[in-house]
C-alpha cells in the first residue's frame, strides 16, 4: 500500500494527471491513465523500472515510494533536492544529532 499512497501524493504534488505521468514515464498512451490508476489504488504494483521512471519524471528519489514512515519519506525528498555542499552539511548535522542522542 505504501507505493500506491506515495505515488498519488507525489503525482498530485507535482500537478500531473495520471495520464500525463504515465506517458512521461514511458507507458503506452492508450493504457497510461488506467495503469497509473491501478498503481494508485494498489490493484497492481509497478515494477522497479517503472518506479524509477516515475521518480525521474517527478524528481523524487525512487526510495521515497518504498518508505513506510512519512517523516523519513519527507526527509528523502528534501535531501534529493539538495546539491553538493548542502548535502554534506545535512549529513554532518544528522551525524552530530544522532551521536548526541
Amino acid at each position: 500500500m505504501t507505493i500506491s499512497k506515495r505515488l498519488k501524493e507525489a503525482r498530485q504534488a507535482r500537478g500531473f494527471s495520471q495520464e500525463r505521468l504515465g506517458i512521461e514515464a514511458g507507458i503506452e498512451p492508450a493504457s497510461a491513465s488506467p495503469r497509473m490508476n491501478q498503481y494508485e489504488k494498489g490493484v497492481h504494483q509497478p515494477g522497479e523500472s517503472i518506479v524509477q521512471q516515475i521518480a525521474a519524471v517527478l524528481n523524487y528519489p525512487a526510495a521515497y515510494f518504498y518508505c513506510e514512515d512519512d517523516d523519513e519519506a519527507h526527509l528523502l525528498q528534501c535531501f534529493h533536492l539538495l546539491k553538493g555542499k548542502d548535502r554534506k552539511e545535512v549529513i554532518d548535522l544528522v551525524e552530530r544529532l544522532a551521536l548526541s542522542s
